[in-house]
């Protein structure tokens, strides 16, 4: 049952209002799905020698494989690169994923064989267009909502066609600080983040779903080979037309560790992990 929220507010409206670029458009990648697969595709050849998955992929995953067992039949939405994949492949008794990437199928299919892993099954299709034909003990997803524009769909479907467990996750902030640096103390205008887990939470309630939150503490490093790398892209969330790369310099200085020739930036930030049990009274 929905639970009827202040008339003026629409959680959904917000999630998608978050969606649309700094001009006030949903960015190309958003609603074109040949852009989203010539993305996959080159992404998937430049980490062809990559580690998968990403280090803080493992943090999170240690802190939720506890929820999963040998006997169940899972459920993975976006897999993406297969940051958690693999290692609910080797504990479950059988997976599906769920993808609108053909180039990302394709790719897990392969490197799935390669571990000898044949327990997973392969779904191409948009989540939120995506026919079931029954449920599952659990469904999960980690960074895969950004570009469902019907995230109450999107829920619901989980909520419907999960039997024991729901289980959503999303990296978040705080941004990395020297960009709260150059807003507060130099003004620039900063893209910060439009969207947040909290909007996902928010939606769930409008759902009538109450939901479990844990925030989960991770370090990312960024290494860069030169100066002007670190800041070329550590500028790259200015969204003043001008700025000063003094002033960016500045605010990085006290944060850059210079280490076997190379620059390293480390960035705390979060994740959040919102579980619920589908089949429980709301």
């Amino acid at each position: 049952m929905e639970i009827q929220v202040n008339s003026t507010t629409s959680y959904e409206a917000k999630w998608q209002e978050g969606m649309k670029d700094w001009e006030g458009k949903l960015p190309k990648r958003m609603i074109d799905d040949h852009r989203e697969e010539v993305f996959w595709q080159r992404l998937i050849k430049e980490r062809e020698n990559q580690e998968v998955p990403d280090p803080y992929a493992k943090e999170i995953f240690n802190e939720i494989t506890h929820l999963f067992t040998s006997k169940d039949d899972i459920l993975e939405i976006g897999p993406g690169w297969g940051n958690y994949t693999f290692s609910v492949a080797e504990k479950v008794k059988q997976l599906t994923v769920v993808d609108s990437s053909q180039a990302i199928l394709e790719y897990l299919q392969d490197a799935l064989s390669k571990r000898d892993l044949n327990n997973v099954n392969y779904l191409h299709e948009k989540w939120e267009h995506v026919k079931l034909e029954r449920n599952y003990d659990v469904i999960f997803g980690v960074n895969c909502f950004y570009r469902m524009y019907e995230i109450k769909k999107a829920l619901s479907l989980i909520h419907q066609h999960a039997d024991r467990l729901a289980v959503i996750g999303m990296t978040t902030g705080p941004i990395q600080p020297h960009y709260l640096k150059l807003h507060e103390q130099y003004g620039y205008d900063i893209k910060f983040p439009r969207r947040d887990y909290i909007d996902l939470l928010h939606v769930l309630y409008e759902l009538g779903i109450y939901a479990d939150c844990k925030m989960i503490p991770l370090v990312r490093t960024y290494e860069y080979s030169s100066y002007e790398e670190l800041i070329r892209a550590n500028s790259s969330k200015i969204l003043s037309n001008e700025y000063k790369h003094a002033d960016v310099e500045e605010s990085l200085s006290d944060l850059i560790q210079f280490k076997d020739d190379k620059y390293i930036y480390e960035h705390s930030f979060h994740a959040a992990i919102i579980s619920w049990k589908p089949n429980s009274e709301s």
